[in-house]
Formats: C-alpha cells, sequence, structure tokens
C-alpha cells in the first residue's frame, strides 16, 4: 500500500461506497421497517368506526373487510392490539380487539369483536419491501462500486501521470550527477516542479563541467614546471635520485587526476560480457607482470557494462591486491541472478577506523605519505566510479586473521 496510486484508488472508492452505503441504509432504515404503529393502528380503528357505524347494512368492497367466526390466528402483537384497544375505547366503541402476524405472510391482521359474536378482519397497511428488491438493491450496490472503482482507477491515472514522468526524468540521472530535461507540462505544481528540477539540473551541470575542467586544467598546467623541473634535476649532482623520484610522483598524481575525469565523461557502450573470460585475461596479465595473482575459482556468468571501463575497473582492484596485499586470490560465484567477484589478499588490510575513506580519491593509508609502492591514491575511485555506473556495487572488509577482501557484485544477465 506504499503506492500513492493505490492509496489514491482506495480512499476514492471507499470514500463513494461509504457515502452510497450511507444512503442505503438511511433508506433501509426508512422501508425496511414499515410505517410506525402510531399511524397505522388509528387508521385501522377508524376503519372497524365506519364498519360499526354501517352495520347491520351492507359494507362496501372499498373497506376490505370480512367477517369469520373466530379472530385471525397467528401471533399476537401486545403493544399494537393495546393502542387499538385503547383507540376505540376512546372512540365510545367497548369491544375487544386483537392484532396478530403470521411468520410465512407479510403485514399484521386487526381483528375486532363485534357485538353480534362475529369477528371483522382486516388487513393494516403493509409497505416492507418484497424480497426480491433486495437482490435489486444487492445488485445497485455492486453496480456502484464497479463505476467507482473505475472511475478512481481513471482519474488516479491522470493525478498521477505527472508525478511518473518526473520520477522517470529523475531515474535517468547519468553517472555525471546531470538530470535530464524534465517536460514542464502538467498542473501549476508539477510545472513549477519541473522548472525547479531543470535549474537545479543546469547548475549541476554547469558546477560538474567547472570541476572537470579544473581538474583537467590543473593535470595538464602541472606537467610543463614538471619537464622543467626535471631537466633541472638531471644536472643536480646531490639528491637527484630524490628529487627525480618526487617528479615521477606528482606525474603519476597528474595522470590520474585526468584519467578520472576522462573516466567521467567518456563512456563505453553498455554490452553483455564474459566476466570470466576477463577476470582470467587479467589475472593472466598480472602473471606476466609478475604479480602473485592466483584463480580459485571462476564461474561462467555474463554482466551488463561497458568492456574498456570495466576491464580498467578490475584491473585497478587486482592491481590494488597483488601490490599493497603482496598476493591476491580471485574467485567469481553466480548465484540467485548475481555475479560475486571476491579478490582477497594477504596484506595488512586497512584500519576500520579509515576503510570507509578507502574510495575517495588520493586516499593514502599512511598520512605521512611515505609509501613503498607508486601510485596516486586513485585506483580504488576510479574502480568504483566504473562499477557503479554500470549497476554494481564494490565493498571493502577486513578478513578475520589479516588482509583485505574486495566484493564486486553484478546482476547477471
Amino acid at each position: 500500500m506504499n503506492s500513492l496510486r493505490r492509496r489514491l484508488i482506495v480512499l476514492l472508492v471507499a470514500s463513494i461506497v461509504g457515502v452510497v452505503g450511507l444512503a442505503t441504509a438511511a433508506v433501509i432504515s426508512v422501508r425496511g421497517g414499515g410505517p410506525p404503529p402510531e399511524l397505522t393502528v388509528p387508521w385501522v380503528a377508524q376503519q372497524m368506526e365506519l364498519v360499526l357505524r354501517l352495520l347491520p347494512g351492507p359494507i362496501p368492497d372499498v373497506l376490505r373487510v370480512e367477517f369469520t367466526d373466530q379472530p385471525a390466528g397467528g401471533k399476537v402483537d401486545r403493544p399494537e392490539t393495546t393502542m387499538l384497544n385503547d383507540i376505540l375505547q376512546r372512540r365510545g366503541f367497548s369491544l375487544t380487539a386483537v392484532v396478530t402476524e403470521k411468520p410465512d405472510e407479510p403485514g399484521q391482521i386487526a381483528s375486532v369483536h363485534l357485538p353480534d359474536g362475529r369477528w371483522a378482519i382486516m388487513k393494516m397497511p403493509h409497505l416492507k419491501p418484497p424480497g426480491r428488491e433486495w437482490l435489486v438493491l444487492a445488485g445497485w450496490i455492486s453496480l456502484i462500486v464497479a463505476g467507482a472503482t473505475a472511475v478512481s482507477v481513471y482519474f488516479t491515472s491522470v493525478l498521477i501521470r505527472p508525478l511518473e514522468m518526473l520520477e522517470a526524468a529523475v531515474s535517468k540521472i547519468g553517472s555525471d550527477g546531470v538530470l535530464a530535461a524534465v517536460p514542464e507540462v502538467g498542473s501549476a505544481e508539477v510545472k513549477a516542479t519541473a522548472h525547479a528540477l531543470n535549474q537545479l539540473s543546469s547548475r549541476l551541470r554547469t558546477s560538474m563541467e567547472s570541476r572537470m575542467r579544473l581538474v583537467a586544467a590543473a593535470g595538464h598546467d602541472l606537467r610543463t614546471p614538471m619537464t622543467r623541473m626535471r631537466l633541472r634535476a638531471e644536472f643536480l649532482d646531490e639528491d637527484r635520485d630524490k628529487w627525480l623520484h618526487d617528479l615521477d610522483e606528482l606525474d603519476r598524481i597528474a595522470d590520474s587526476a585526468i584519467r578520472l575525469v576522462r573516466e567521467e565523461v567518456n563512456q563505453d557502450a553498455v554490452e553483455p560480457l564474459d566476466l570470466k573470460k576477463m577476470v582470467r585475461d587479467i589475472s593472466d596479465e598480472m602473471a606476466t607482470l609478475g604479480h602473485d595473482v592466483s584463480i580459485e575459482r571462476l564461474d561462467a556468468v555474463s554482466v551488463r557494462a561497458g568492456a574498456l571501463g570495466l576491464r580498467r575497473a578490475l584491473r585497478n582492484l587486482i592491481v590494488n591486491a597483488a601490490t599493497h596485499g603482496r598476493a591476491c586470490t580471485i574467485s567469481l560465484t553466480a548465484a540467485d541472478q548475481r555475479a560475486v567477484l571476491s579478490i582477497c589478499d594477504i596484506g595488512p588490510g586497512i584500519p576500520p577506523d579509515l576503510i570507509n575513506k578507502a574510495f575517495e580519491p588520493f586516499f593514502r593509508v599512511d598520512p605521512g605519505r611515505q609509501q613503498s609502492i607508486p601510485g596516486a591514491g586513485l585506483g580504488l575511485a576510479i574502480a568504483k566510479e566504473i562499477i557503479e555506473r554500470y549497476g554494481g556495487t564494490v565493498t571493502l572488509e577486513n578478513r578475520f586473521g589479516g588482509g583485505l577482501a574486495q566484493t564486486v557484485v553484478f546482476k547477471a544477465v
């Protein structure tokens, strides 16, 4: 019941059916029990008075009275019997009257004992609805419920359509965080919301482009002074190796920053990929480069992603495990429509208070930036950017007994 569409439909149907139900209950309360005795008993007493005054002469058929030797059978209705006798007494007739009703017959019958010993039998007014009228009433209510449901579904769809349009537009947010243009149509409120989203998207796009230009320009601009410094370092005798080492690190940082921007801008086409073959190719490549990489298990599974981007992301994760973790083991399993890639190493891992920051750009476990392994600290950030772009997830977890486990999960196709 969390859907707004369902809530509106239920609300409209419940409102219409509730109103119809109250109206029906009112009709039943008026018609279901027939007229009250205060209206019918005086009418019967008046008819009986006319009969008594016309006797012993002929009685017109319009009075619809019968004469028998005994009162009508059935269960005696004591309140109405008492009321009829009281009215006759007030009108000056000392007669005995009985009001009875039979379970298998509708309405009531009034019996008055006449002075000549006979009983005058007269049916009392009966306005209760016949039995089949309840079937008609039930069908009428069913039609109202069906009609109310159809009308509610239609108007709810009309009301929800602009919101669905906004939802569809928001769901198309690109990997750069920019929202696609939302059509500014519909009611005034929906137009205002769409206009605000378009303005937000424009500001986000401007901000993202500015950031990318800034990082790319900084990376390119760093190369010129680094080239001059490298030439000058060639003529230094003392600390020449330290100078060259620092320049190499600056060069790696600049290249990684430019690569990160390119990953956000240049995106290859998404297609089904054989993940097993890709992982095996990367592991063979790492082994050729001298890294200690072993395969524990490789299930056949395919995922939807960009070939170049996904290969770069997995390569960064495996290189990270093989270098910082000294050696790594790769396992690829397919279960529950998911592809799970585990990359485990035997290194020192990451301190628990820093593991949530491992995917941040330029992250280093050592705050002093003293490292024996070259790198700019952007490998994990680039891998996370690529994997999440294609709908996957990547997590880090320290292993029991030492080492780090990198887990990548994709939806299998």
